[in-house]
C-alpha cells in the first residue's frame, strides 16, 4: 500500500490551496479535532476516498481534486489516513484546546432523563444518525451563509458541564436571536428529517450532498417537510427555545462524513476565494 509522508503532504496541502484559491472557494483548512482537512488527491487515484470507513466529499477545481474531510472532536493528534482503493494518503492532525462552558438547566429531567424518556431519546438519535450517515452523490457544496442573524452565544467545541455534570462537547454553533426570528437554508439541499426531539426540540436536517448535512435545533416552528428541496435563503423555520435550552437561540450543526465539525469553517466570509 502506498502512502505519502506527512511532512510532504503538509507542504502539498499549502501549495494546492494556493493554487485552488485562484479559481474557487474551499472550506477553511483546519486539521484539528472538530476541524476540516482539505487534502489534495493524487491524480492517478481512482478509488472513492474513505476516512474511518466512511466516504468523504470530493471537490474538483480545474484539474485538481481535493478530499474535504471532517475530523471528529475525539481525534488524536498525529498522522491520519485517507484510503483510496489500493492507495492511501496521510495527513497530519494538530492539537486544539477548547474552552469549558458551565450551564444551569432548570429542567433537571433534561440533564438526567427519566427511564421512560430513554426509548424516545434512542428513537430520536436513530433518526438523526440515519440522516447524518447518508451519502448522496452530486456536486460539492463548499460554503454556507449564516442561517440566522444574531450574536454567537456559544461557539463550537466547548467542553460542557450541565448542572456541574460533564456532558458531550458542544457539537454546533449557537446563534442568539429573538423567538420567532427566521432561520434560512445556508445552501441548496434536501430536507431529510423534521422532528420534535427530547434534547433538540423542534429540529430540521438538510442534506447538501456528499455527506454534508446541517441541523437546526430548538425551533419554535418548522416550515418545511421531509423531501422538500430548498435553496439558499429559503425559510426552514423560526427561532425558539424548545428542548434543552437556557433561552431562545438556534443551535446549528454541520456534519461531514458523519462527523460534527465547526460550522465557521464553511462560512463564505472565512473561505478561500478568488
Amino acid at each position: 500500500m502506498n502512502s505519502l509522508p506527512v511532512r510532504l503532504l503538509a507542504g502539498a496541502i499549502l501549495i494546492a490551496l494556493a493554487y485552488a484559491t485562484a479559481a474557487d472557494a474551499l472550506p477553511e483548512h483546519s486539521p484539528v479535532p472538530g476541524g476540516v482537512a482539505v487534502v489534495p488527491l493524487p491524480a492517478a487515484a481512482t478509488g472513492a476516498p474513505t476516512y474511518r470507513k466512511r466516504r468523504v466529499m470530493v471537490a474538483r477545481f480545474g484539474d485538481e481534486r481535493f478530499a474535504i474531510v471532517g475530523i471528529p472532536l475525539s481525534a488524536k493528534t498525529g498522522a491520519h489516513t485517507l484510503h483510496l482503493g489500493s492507495e492511501s494518503v496521510s495527513f497530519p492532525v494538530q492539537d486544539k484546546a477548547y474552552r469549558e462552558q458551565r450551564l444551569t438547566i432548570k429542567n433537571r429531567r433534561q440533564v438526567n432523563p427519566l427511564p421512560e424518556d430513554l426509548e424516545r431519546i434512542r428513537r430520536d438519535r436513530s433518526e438523526m444518525d440515519s440522516a447524518f450517515r447518508h451519502f448522496a452523490a452530486g456536486p460539492a457544496v463548499t460554503e454556507f451563509s449564516l442561517p440566522a442573524e444574531g450574536p454567537i452565544s456559544s461557539p463550537f467545541g466547548l467542553k460542557r458541564f450541565l448542572n456541574d455534570q460533564p456532558r458531550s462537547p458542544h457539537s454546533g454553533l449557537d446563534i442568539a436571536a429573538p423567538e420567532g426570528a427566521p432561520i434560512a437554508a445556508p445552501a441548496p439541499g434536501r430536507v431529510t428529517a423534521v422532528g420534535d426531539y427530547f434534547f433538540n426540540g423542534k429540529t430540521v436536517l438538510v442534506d447538501h450532498g456528499q455527506g454534508l448535512v446541517t441541523m437546526y435545533c430548538h425551533m419554535s416552528a418548522t416550515t418545511v417537510a421531509v423531501g422538500d428541496q430548498v435553496q439558499e435563503g429559503d425559510l426552514l423555520g423560526r427561532i425558539g427555545q424548545t428542548g434543552r435550552v437556557t433561552g431562545a437561540h438556534l443551535h446549528w450543526s454541520v456534519s461531514l462524513n458523519d462527523v460534527r465539525v465547526d460550522p465557521n469553517l464553511f462560512l463564505r466570509s472565512n473561505n478561500a476565494a478568488p
